[in-house]
Formats: C-alpha cells, structure tokens, sequence
C-alpha cells in the first residue's frame, strides 16, 4: 500500500496527515460530547424552583456547584438577577455564545480539512500531468498508450485519495455540527426555565 500511494507524488503526504488530524479531531470530539452533561441532570428545573421560593442562594450554590455548561450560563445569569432584563437577557446570551464555542472547538479545523483535501489532491493531479507531458517532449512524441496511461493514472491517483479523505471528513463535521447544535437547543430551554422563573418570583 506504501508503494503504491508514493506513486501519486509529494502531496500523498499532506492529504495522509489531513487524514489523522481529521479522525483525531473527530474521535476527541465524539469523546467530549460523550463525557458532557449539558444540562446538568436538571440542574435549570432545580435553580427555577429556588428562584420561585425566593431561595437566592441556595440557587446560586447549586449552579456554581454544577460543573456543566448550563450551571456556569446559569451561575452568570443568577449574579446579574437583580438588574434590568437587558442585561440579564445579554449576560445569558453572551455565556451560551461562550458554552457553544467551547462545545465547537476544532469544528472549523475539520471543514478545512474537508475543504481542502480535494484541492491537494486536484494540485498533485495537475502536477503530475505536468511530469507526464513534459516525459512526452522530452521522448520526442514518441511514447505509447501503457507508458501515457501509466503516467496519467498515477496522476489521478492524489484525486483520488484527496475525495476519499474530503468525504468522510464532511460527514463527520455535520454529524458533530448537528450535536452541537442539539446541545445549543437544550442550553436555551434551560435558560428559559430560568427567566421564567424570575417572573414568579414572591
């Protein structure tokens, strides 16, 4: 197999390494998605029952205790419960925006890979087009069919492996964009639950 991908020139190297970054990227990810707890074992249910009993601080023990991201969103959101609702509506924005960026690290670096797998191998086709060719002036024209299609599969052959990378690589992007995402929706309803639970305050 090492024999037969060094046919395809310098760039087989780059799209290798494209290949394991991608599947470290995607297994770390799986492995964090799989080790958070995004709402806490119903962590925004239990503060919003503090908060309606006018119970403040047992509230504030209990999200600062919960090592999770809606703990933290709601640990900001209890310090500012005094201020307008601006604010208040701002401050859980603000640390939703900071719990989704964490839950989306790496994300981008996996697009990029699937973006520009494809394009490594379409450079190493090109160049070793060039090669072909320019062995054929330097022959004189006089080259047969096996010789020319040698040359040319070889080419093709970082295409090839570039789309073999690309593809999965974009699947397992959307795949982790759409946890993600999922996660995103359940820190929102947690937040709600909060803000809710403000307006029925004694």
């Amino acid at each position: 197999m090492i024999a037969f991908l060094s046919k395809g020139g310098v760039l087989v190297g780059p799209i290798l390494l494209c290949s394991v970054i991608a599947l470290a990227i995607f297994l770390e990810r799986l492995i964090r998605f799989a080790l958070v707890c995004v709402d806490g074992n119903g962590v925004p249910q239990k503060v919003a029952t503090h908060m309606k009993n006018g119970e403040d601080h047992q509230a504030y023990e209990l999200a600062s205790s919960s090592a999770t991201p809606i703990g933290r969103i709601l640990t900001h959101a209890i310090e500012v419960k005094d201020q307008d609702r601006e604010t208040l509506e701002t401050v859980i924005v603000h640390s939703t925006g900071e719990e989704i960026r964490l839950l989306s690290r790496y994300l981008q670096a996996l697009a990029t890979i699937g973006n520009i797998a494809p394009l490594l191998g379409l450079l190493g086709t090109v160049l070793g087009m060039i090669k072909a060719f320019m062995v054929i002036q330097q022959m004189g024209g006089k080259v047969n069919a096996a010789v020319l299609a040698g040359g040319i599969w070889e080419a093709m052959l970082t295409t090839a492996l570039g789309l073999a990378v690309a593809l999965p690589t974009m699947v397992a992007h959307s795949y982790l964009i759409s946890r993600v995402d999922r996660f995103e929706a359940r820190l929102q309803d947690g937040a709600v639950t909060f803000l809710k639970a403000l307006q029925k305050r004694p």
